[in-house]
């Protein structure tokens, strides 16, 4: 097993010649094997090895006893060691965790504060092979993909509540059995303690411990095997794809900000499916670093909403998170992010040149104006193709023509609501414009009315008519580099 250990470590990089190794030691079987290997490989590896043991304060005085344990082990080995107490039930209680979510993050973080406080960059912990057994099925279980089916890594960044450490994580014993680590106990006269606790089978990961693999292996009596080469396989696989979804982010994100990732939806559209998903998956992963069991529904029903192609769906997604679609693109960020559109967004009156060309935004957007005869345009009061285009009744039109945003109050005569009026608040909403945006939609007015939501109706107080003699024609367009 020793040996089986050390190739195991030496063909993931675990270690490097030299390093301090900080070791997560609980005293129970697990971690006392990982302690006496590393003991005995430490030569071999040139390692410094610190304890580090964390009373949860979950189980009284059984916990007290575990902490005197391990600081006698550590101090009868000759190892320095850490010992250090967080009320878990407390905090769970705090941050409306559960039991054992608190518990993971408790531990974690105080093993990250030792690293830090020792200068070393790498904490070992004793997960093994039955454990990677239970973390498959639990992600199964509660819909995951990929990512989590491929299980816990050998080496991995350590996150802790989002937070991102400059650490590593590793598992030495991943490849070893419960039962070939009991039995190297056994072999090596060391006496753990045991934790009475993981026999509560109310604990979620207990309960598939328990109950659901044993009768599972009914069906299969190598289900464990089964389930470590199908995590090895999911591994592969997720790697593969990171690639892929690494190889096209840059093509179909426009830009990522610290509140927000936007996608152009055309580019985005064409990829396939696994992609459309990954690169999804691949935005909320980096707007909430270390959120753990993004599940399968949220990203699919995200996928779903941008497939929907119109402007203003919204999803809600885990931690705050929002997806939102626009005109020609979609985003993932914080609620009430507002991505930098390409639109003719403005902030302020615009006057226009009647005729000639007005520019209205820094990135090239143009409103275009100019008068012509009826004569030469027959086909004025018909349907209009162009949204960035309006043909109005010159005669009708009361100077100065501006363009402005919405003002509160705001109403108009919308073509086709036959001669009634309606608030610009209700039309934006019907209309469905992501009320981002409406605070800064152009819209054409005159001295008196509006005449124009740009890129949507015109007022029909300038509707072209057959009696109408000249036509005022405005555009609203970008020039875009040739």
């Amino acid at each position: 097993m020793l040996e089986k250990i050390r190739r195991f470590v030496i063909e993931h990089g675990l270690f490097s010649p030299g390093e301090k190794v900080i070791v997560g030691v609980s005293g129970g079987p697990d971690s006392l094997c990982l302690l006496h290997i590393l003991c005995r490989l430490r030569a071999d590896l040139d390692l410094k090895l610190h304890v580090a043991h964390l009373n949860h304060k979950i189980r009284g005085l059984a916990a007290e006893e575990d902490a005197a344990f391990v600081e006698k082990v550590a101090k009868e080995w000759g190892i320095p060691c850490t010992i250090q107490a967080r009320d878990v039930p407390a905090l769970a209680r705090e941050k409306s965790m559960s039991l054992e979510e608190a518990a993971r993050y408790a531990r974690y973080k105080f093993l990250a504060e030792v690293a830090i406080r020792e200068e070393a960059k790498t904490i070992a912990v004793g997960h093994n092979a039955d454990d990677q057994v239970e973390t498959v099925v639990m992600h199964w279980v509660r819909g995951s993909g990929l990512a989590g089916l491929r299980g816990m890594l050998p080496r991995s960044r350590l996150i802790v509540g989002g937070e991102e450490y400059d650490l590593w994580l590793v598992r030495p014993l991943l490849e070893i059995s419960r039962a070939e680590i009991e039995a190297y106990c056994r072999e090596h006269g060391l006496t753990p303690r045991f934790d009475l606790s993981n026999l509560d089978t109310t604990y979620f990961r207990n309960r598939l411990r328990h109950e659901l693999i044993p009768y599972l292996e009914t069906f299969n009596p190598r289900f464990r095997e089964v389930v470590r080469r199908s995590a090895r396989l999911f591994a592969d696989d997720y790697d593969f794809l990171r690639r892929q979804v690494e190889a096209c982010w840059h093509e179909v994100v426009e830009c990522e900000e610290e509140k927000g990732i936007v996608f152009s939806l055309s580019r985005w559209l064409t990829l396939h499916p696994a992609m459309q998903r990954g690169t999804i998956r691949e935005a909320i992963s980096r707007m909430r670093r270390g959120l753990r069991d993004i599940g399968w529904e949220h990203v699919e029903r995200a996928r779903k909403a941008v497939l929907e192609r119109r402007a203003g769906v919204k999803v809600t997604l885990p931690q705050g998170l929002v997806l939102a679609t626009g005109y020609g693109i979609f985003f993932i960020g914080e609620e009430g992010f507002a991505p930098r559109e390409d639109l003719p967004l403005i902030t302020e009156e615009i006057a226009l040149a009647i005729p000639g060309q007005t520019r209205i935004t820094e990135s090239g957007w143009k409103a275009e104006a100019s008068i012509a005869p009826l004569s030469q345009l027959p086909n004025a009061w018909d349907a209009n193709p162009d949204p960035w285009q309006a043909f109005l009744d010159w005669r009708k039109i009361k100077a100065p023509v501006k363009l402005r945003p919405r003002q509160p109050g705001d109403r108009f005569k919308p073509l086709g609501l036959k001669g009634g009026t309606k608030s610009l608040h209700e039309f934006m909403i019907d209309e469905k414009i992501p009320q981002y945006l409406r605070d800064k939609w152009p819209i054409l007015v005159d001295r008196e009315k509006i005449l124009w939501v740009v890129g949507y109706h015109i007022s029909e107080e300038a509707l072209v008519t057959p009696e109408t003699e000249e036509v005022l024609i405005v555009r609203v367009h970008k020039d875009f580099p040739s």
